[in-house]
């Protein structure tokens, strides 16, 4: 683990040394235990269950029986603390919105942030990790240029990054990406899982290459 590691909690520091969350997100959950299956057989360590997806907190508690200890399975779109309470009683173990909103709760908690202001906001605030989001229009660019002035800020970049786009966020100082639709594709509505397989072990690589 590397310094800039060292001092976060258990989970948030695990997520950052996989270097990837994997995103579910469909209109029903129902097919995320096979999906997360596959992702994890590919090294895949960090799954975020928006509960934007139908049946998101039943697959939360399933996938955190069914998983090993040492994936860590979190909640993703939490815009209130009812959300928060109800994701942790499931299992959570990190939540995750796309906003900045007064979350209360005993787990670790990323809010999402666009501009500088709020990204400095939520680094005073202890955030562990903070989400940068949408990402994809923004670019690694971005990221590069934000962590000149905010060096410590823990940066997770999310939305709208294609595979081919996770070695450079993290070689711009992301500390771990969020991949949601191009990792996951079509697998939630009966796509190839083997091809999910493929995408996710390139995902792995990828995360893998920046930090070679």
């Amino acid at each position: 683990m590397t310094d800039e590691r060292a001092s976060l909690d258990p989970v948030s520091a695990a997520i950052a040394d996989a270097g990837l969350v994997a995103i579910l997100r469909a209109p029903t959950a129902a097919s995320f235990a096979a999906i997360a299956d596959v992702l994890v057989a590919a090294g895949v360590t960090a799954l975020e269950i928006t509960l934007t997806s139908r049946g998101a907190l039943d697959a939360i508690a399933g996938l955190c029986r069914q998983l090993p200890d040492s994936v860590r399975v979190g909640a993703g779109t939490v815009l209130t603390d009812d959300d928060a309470k109800a994701a942790v009683d499931a299992g959570a173990t990190f939540l995750v919105s796309p906003a900045s909103v007064p979350i209360t709760t005993d787990v670790p908690f990323y809010p999402g942030t666009f501009s500088p202001t709020e990204v400095l906001a939520a680094h005073r605030a202890g955030a562990p990790l903070i989400k940068l989001f949408p990402a994809g229009g923004l670019g690694p660019g971005y990221l590069r240029d934000l962590r000149g002035p905010l060096p410590d800020a823990r940066i997770l970049p999310t939305g709208g990054i294609g595979l081919d786009d996770i070695a450079k966020w993290l070689e711009a100082g992301a500390v771990a990406v969020g991949v949601g639709g191009p990792l996951i594709g079509d697998a939630a509505s009966g796509g190839s899982l083997t091809a999910l397989a493929a995408r996710a072990r390139h995902a792995v690589d990828a995360v893998r290459y920046a930090r070679s």
